[in-house]
């Protein structure tokens, strides 16, 4: 009776540590999507201010390209945001 007591006790004690960490991992995935979305706008909001100067002294040209520029970095940064999301989630 005393044996079965105790399995039931740390069993119990691992059960709610595991259920632990795996909330504490959740947030962590949340937290590195968040930075990520949040990089992303950031250099989208770059790319925007540089060709906007740009189209302010009449070049078009270099203006898109600033934008075109200002994109693909903003989808690397949501890249790496969710690569580190998932990494967050597998620890």
């Amino acid at each position: 009776m005393q044996a079965s007591t105790i399995v039931a006790v740390a069993f119990l004690f691992v059960f709610v540590g595991v259920q632990r960490s795996a909330q504490a991992d959740e947030v962590k995935a949340k937290m590195e999507e968040m930075k990520g979305e949040t990089n992303a706008k950031i250099e989208e909001a770059k790319g925007e201010a540089k060709a906007l100067a740009e189209e302010a002294q009449g070049n078009k040209m270099q203006a898109a390209m600033e934008r075109a520029k200002g994109k693909t970095k903003a989808a690397g940064e949501r890249m790496k945001g969710t690569a580190k999301q998932l990494k967050a989630k597998t620890e």
